[in-house]
C-alpha cells in the first residue's frame, strides 16, 4: 500500500464482525451509499498504525502530505481487507448463483459458482479462475459485472485542511461520541490525545504495574475508572468524561497515583485475600474501589486492613457489583473517603448479605462470580487432597487453567444415572478441589464407594480432617456415605455459608440485610472451567 492514507494512533482497532463486513460488501454490490470518509490532509507526522487489514503500509516520507482517516476506518479497512487482505477474516467469496457474499470455511460450499472476492480487482486472477473452474457463461458475466461495480463504485470523501493535531483528535472524538458501539476507552483516548500524550499508552503502563506483580490484567475500562477517581472525579462514565478537561500533566499525575495505589491493592489481594491473579476476582469493579481506597489510605492500620478484608468478602458474596450503576458508585466512593479519613470503622456498602441457598443454585463456571467466590473460600482453608493428603496447589486452581483441579464430589455421571439433571449436578455446592490424579481415581464412582475406600486406607479420623479442609463437615460427610445428594448439598451449603459469614464478620452491620439476594441464573452445565484466557479481559459487570 502506498501510505497515502494513514490511521492516526488515536483511532481504535478494527472491531467489525464478519457479518458487518459482508453487509458492507453487499451494499457496494447493490450500489447503495455507505457514507462518506473524513480525511485530514497534512504534512504533520503523527503516531500512526502502519497496517490496514493486515497489510503493511509504506512509511510516511518526511514532509510529504498524507491523509489521516478521522471517520470511516471500519468501512475502509473492510473494503481493503476483502479485496487485498490476508487472514481468515478476509477469506471472502461471492456465490454467483445465490448472489451473496460469504466467508470461506471448511463447511462452505465449493464449486465454479464460488469466486474469491480478491479476484475482483485483478484481471489476471479473474482469468485464471475462469480457466481453472470453467464456470458457465452466465456466471462469468455476473462475475464481470460485479468486478465492474467494485471498480467504479464511488465513496464521497471530505478532506480537512489547516487543522491542528489536537483538533483532529477532537473532531474524531465528537464524530464518534454519538454512536453506541465505540468503547469509552477509545473515546476518552481521542478526547485527551495530543502529540505527546496517548491515554492508551498510559493505561498500558498502568497495567504493567500488574504485570510486574505477575498478577495478570483487569480490563482497560476498570483501569480508566481508577484514573478518573485518582483525578478527583469518580468511577462513573460521566466522571470519566471529565478527564477530557484535564491537561496532559494532570492526566499523567492521576495515572501515576493510580499506579502506586494499584500496587498496594495487588499486594493486599495476593496476601490478605489469596487471589494470586486478577481473573480470580469475583468482580473487576472491586479492584477499582480497592485502588482508590489504597490511594487515599496508603498505609492502613491492622484494624483497617481487617475492615477492608471484611468488605471484600461481603461485596464478593452477593450481586452488588454485578450491574454496578452510577447510583451506587457515588456512595461507594463517599464510603471509601469516610473510611480513609478515619470517620468510620467499616467501609459502608449497600451489598446484601448472602444466603446459604446460593451454593445450591449457582452453576459452577469460570464465567460467574459465585464460582470464583467458592474457589477463594476453599483456597482460604488450604485444602488437602482427599487421597494423598497433600496440599492442593490453589495458585494453579485459582488461575483457572486446569479443570482437573476441581471435582464434583457427587460425580456428574453417577448423578445422571440416578436421574439428577446436569444443572442440578453442576451447582457450586458440589465442587471441591482435588489433584488431577485423585480426580481421575474417583472418576464417576458413587461417594459411598470411594469414601469407604479412603477411610479404609487412611483411617476415618484422617479422612474427616481432610474433608474439613474442603469445607465438608460431619453432616455432609454422613449424607455422602448414604449417597444422599440433597442432604449433602444442604449440609455443605450451610458450612460454606457459615464460613463466609465468619469472614464477613462485623461488616455485616454495614450491609442492607433486608435486601434479598437473587441467585445467579443457571448457565449451561458444561460451561468450561478453563476457557481460553488469551483474550483481553472484559468487564461484563457494569451497567454504567
Amino acid at each position: 500500500m502506498s501510505g497515502d492514507i494513514v490511521l492516526p494512533k488515536f483511532q481504535r482497532a478494527f472491531v467489525w464482525t464478519p457479518q458487518q463486513i459482508l453487509y458492507l460488501l453487499d451494499s457496494v454490490r447493490r450500489n447503495y451509499p455507505i457514507g462518506s470518509l473524513l480525511m485530514w490532509r497534512t504534512t504533520a507526522k503523527l503516531a500512526s498504525g502502519h497496517e490496514v487489514a493486515g497489510l503493511d503500509t509504506v512509511p510516511q516520507h518526511e514532509g510529504a502530505p498524507v491523509h489521516y482517516v478521522l471517520d470511516g476506518q471500519q468501512r475502509l479497512a473492510s473494503l481493503v481487507g476483502a479485496l487485498h487482505g490476508t487472514g481468515p477474516i478476509w477469506d471472502i467469496a461471492y456465490d454467483l448463483e445465490r448472489e451473496e457474499f460469504l466467508h470461506l470455511t471448511e463447511e462452505a460450499s465449493a464449486g465454479p459458482q464460488i469466486m474469491p472476492v480478491r479476484h475482483l480487482t485483478s484481471v489476471s486472477a479473474m482469468m485464471s479462475w475462469i480457466r481453472r473452474d470453467n464456470p458457465p457463461v452466465e456466471l462469468q458475466e455476473r462475475a464481470q459485472a460485479l468486478s465492474d461495480q467494485f471498480a467504479h463504485y464511488q465513496v464521497p470523501v471530505v478532506t480537512l485542511l489547516d487543522v491542528s493535531e489536537e483538533d483532529s483528535a477532537r473532531i474524531f472524538e465528537r464524530i464518534n461520541s454519538t454512536g453506541t458501539s465505540m468503547d469509552i476507552v477509545d473515546l476518552i483516548r481521542a478526547g485527551t490525545w495530543s502529540k505527546d500524550f496517548d491515554l492508551k499508552d498510559e493505561i498500558e503502563q498502568l497495567l504493567q504495574v500488574l504485570d510486574v506483580k505477575n498478577y495478570g490484567r483487569v480490563d482497560a475500562k476498570t483501569m480508566l475508572r481508577t484514573i478518573s477517581a485518582a483525578a478527583g472525579f469518580g468511577f462513573s462514565t460521566k466522571s470519566i468524561h471529565e478527564l477530557r478537561g484535564l491537561d496532559k500533566n494532570q492526566l499523567r499525575s492521576a495515572v501515576t497515583e493510580a499506579g502506586k495505589a494499584a500496587e498496594r491493592a495487588v499486594d493486599f489481594l495476593a496476601t490478605q485475600i489469596g487471589t494470586p491473579q486478577a481473573e480470580a476476582l469475583p468482580y473487576y469493579n472491586q479492584f477499582a474501589v480497592l485502588v482508590e481506597l489504597f490511594r487515599q489510605l496508603p498505609k492502613p492500620t491492622a484494624a483497617q486492613y481487617d475492615a477492608v478484608t471484611r468488605w471484600f468478602w461481603l461485596t464478593a458474596s452477593g450481586e452488588y457489583f454485578k450491574g454496578w450503576r452510577e447510583s451506587q458508585m457515588g456512595p461507594d466512593l463517599a464510603a471509601v473517603t469516610e473510611f480513609a479519613a478515619g470517620h468510620s470503622t467499616e467501609i459502608e456498602t449497600g451489598a446484601a448479605l448472602p444466603r446459604a441457598i446460593l451454593w445450591q443454585r449457582a452453576q459452577f463456571s469460570r464465567q460467574n462470580s459465585p464460582s470464583k467466590l467458592l474457589v477463594l473460600l476453599m483456597s482460604y482453608e488450604k485444602p488437602r487432597d482427599l487421597n494423598t493428603g497433600r496440599l492442593v496447589d490453589v495458585a494453579d486452581a485459582l488461575s483457572w487453567q486446569n479443570s482437573k483441579q476441581f471435582h464434583h464430589f457427587f460425580p456428574r455421571a453417577y448423578l445422571k444415572s440416578e436421574g439428577v439433571s446436569a444443572a442440578r449436578a453442576n451447582v457450586c455446592g458440589n465442587l471441591i478441589m482435588l489433584s488431577a490424579i485423585s480426580n481421575n481415581w474417583i472418576s464417576d464412582r458413587r461417594p459411598s464407594a470411594y469414601l469407604s475406600d479412603l477411610a479404609d486406607w487412611h483411617g476415618e479420623d484422617e479422612l474427616r480432617a481432610r474433608l474439613r479442609t474442603c469445607l465438608i463437615e460431619e453432616d455432609a460427610y454422613q449424607a455422602a456415605l448414604r449417597d444422599d445428594y440433597d442432604g449433602f448439598l444442604r449440609a455443605r451449603s450451610e458450612t460454606l455459608h457459615r464460613r463466609l459469614m465468619e469472614l464477613i464478620g462485623s461488616a455485616a452491620g454495614s450491609a442492607d440485610a433486608a435486601e434479598p439476594f437473587t441467585p445467579v441464573p443457571a448457565v449451561a452445565p458444561d460451561a468450561s472451567v478453563a476457557a481460553d484466557s488469551g483474550s483481553e479481559p472484559i468487564d461484563h459487570d457494569s451497567v454504567d
